[in-house]
């Protein structure tokens, strides 16, 4: 293996960058860690490139130096993506945060990977468009590709992937490529494009993105409705979705998770029971009419105490409160840290793979609150430590485990939004089989020197 000459790699990038390499200890910090509880590990550099062309060349000398290159959005990522565990040079892309075009007719943008979700989203809010895809964290667009990322508007709107039009993408060797088109379809060769989305940065960094844009809907009415059992929830949502109530999110918190939800946010005062949150898009007799529909099947499954949210103040604090579920979650038990996992079902196995998953958690003897995206068959745990007992770790990995095992065998998928990075590549072997050696064979052709971030996804010798 060719020796890797960090030194000189990082002399380079000062004569490129001057000041916009930074060698501080407090960045260096900020870029060794992500959201969950990871163990943290340095880069040797960070850089702050303001264009695709500083990205080519930060590449180019990463490459002639063999130093690793991890590629930074904002740092939310929750499986260790972000996390330098070889060091190298951390790239963050925070300062190309440009919406270069936005086209209305077509709707779609093309952005910088450093813009953010929420300045997109400002920036058009005067055109009548949105940008739907919310993971719940002010994530950037190029780490929300990079992770595909989805969220609580997934059922309607769907996740990165369908998003997602065209990319650039700079190579492990400098080398600036295009991918895809502002087209909605194409049959013109491999989907280049989607091996990008989801990538976590191993095959090349983002430089550029065309996204999918959709109208601002004339009303919007959001909702929360109480049951006695997670069952009773998860099974309403089955039938809804069955039925094809176009609902535009539908979340789930159980009984433990509302408990922490009134902890971190008084003014709720909602029922300690499993719950949904609900969002209704449309015109006004749609939503209306909507509305209806899923009361009646909530009814057949014993649904109480409707609240509605039609106000834009009361609809953006119901849902800052879902967002902030993590925190609600943590704060069950003072001082803790969060072990976090997510795994993914087809609906119709949802409710008994949630059963399940209940089970486990409490033969675990562990605080674990629940919380998912069900409308797509994706929930979350939020497994609760002391972070200075080791036995308590040790019983939490064991149980995101079982529980991501359990998914498998309803044929689900380990992770339906949090991405691979280290924390889920011991399951991939398992999930994808033979294929996950084709993984391997495209990391090594793209990245022979093995410098985009290495260790994330897939091993290669």
């Amino acid at each position: 293996m060719t020796k890797r000459d960090t030194t000189s790699a990082i002399s380079a990038l000062q004569g490129l960058l001057g000041d916009r390499l930074s060698t501080g200890e407090s960045i260096l910090d900020i870029h060794g860690r992500d959201e969950a509880y990871s163990a943290p590990a340095l880069p040797d550099a960070v850089a702050f490139p303001e264009s695709t062309e500083e990205v080519s060349q930060i590449m180019k000398i990463c490459s002639q130096y063999h130093v690793p290159v991890v590629p930074f959005g904002i740092g939310t990522s929750l499986e260790g993506q972000v996390i330098p565990i070889h060091g190298g040079i951390s790239v963050d892309t925070s300062r190309m945060n440009k919406i270069i075009e936005v086209h209305q007719s077509d709707l779609d943008v093309v952005v910088q990977p450093g813009v953010s979700r929420t300045q997109l989203n400002d920036e058009l809010r005067a055109s009548g468009l949105m940008f739907t895809v919310d993971p719940g964290a002010d994530a950037t667009l190029g780490g929300m590709a990079a992770t595909r990322a989805s969220g609580t508007n997934t059922v309607r709107y769907g996740t990165m992937r369908e998003n997602v039009l065209a990319l650039e993408v700079v190579l492990p060797d400098g080398t600036i490529i295009e991918t895809g088109s502002r087209a909605r379809k194409s049959s013109a060769g491999y989907d280049l494009t989607h091996l990008f989305v989801g990538s976590e940065g191993t095959l090349g960094i983002i430089t550029k993105l065309t996204v999918r844009l959709f109208g601002q809907p004339d009303t919007i009415l959001a909702a929360t409705c109480a049951y006695e059992t997670v069952d009773d929830a998860v099974n309403t949502v089955i039938m809804a979705i069955q039925m094809g109530i176009p609902m535009a999110r539908i979340e789930l918190l159980d009984e433990v998770q509302m408990k922490g939800m009134n902890i971190f946010n008084p003014e709720l005062n909602l029922p300690e029971k499993p719950h949904l949150f609900l969002e209704f898009h449309g015109s006004e007799d749609g939503v209306k009419e909507q509305v209806e529909l899923f009361k009646s099947v909530g009814e057949e499954f014993g649904v109480s105490g409707f609240e509605w949210a039609t106000k834009t103040e009361d609809r953006n604090r119901l849902w800052n409160a879902r967002h902030n579920a993590y925190y609600a979650g943590k704060s069950l038990r003072k001082g803790c840290q969060g072990v976090v996992t997510d795994c993914c079902v087809p609906i119709s196995a949802l409710a008994e793979c949630i059963s399940r998953t209940k089970e486990l958690i409490e033969q675990s003897g562990l605080i674990a609150p629940i919380v998912g995206h069900v409308g797509d068959g994706n929930f979350h745990l939020l497994i609760l430590i002391d972070p200075n007992d080791q036995n308590e770790l040790a019983r939490a990995k064991s149980l995101a485990s079982d529980a991501n095992r359990v998914a498998l065998s309803f044929g689900g998928t380990v992770t339906g939004e949090h991405g691979v990075g280290t924390g889920k590549k011991k399951y991939m072997l398992e999930e994808h089989g033979d294929a996950y050696a084709l993984m391997a064979t495209l990391k090594r052709a793209i990245d022979p020197e093995n410098i985009m971030n290495p260790g994330k996804i897939v091993e290669i010798n």
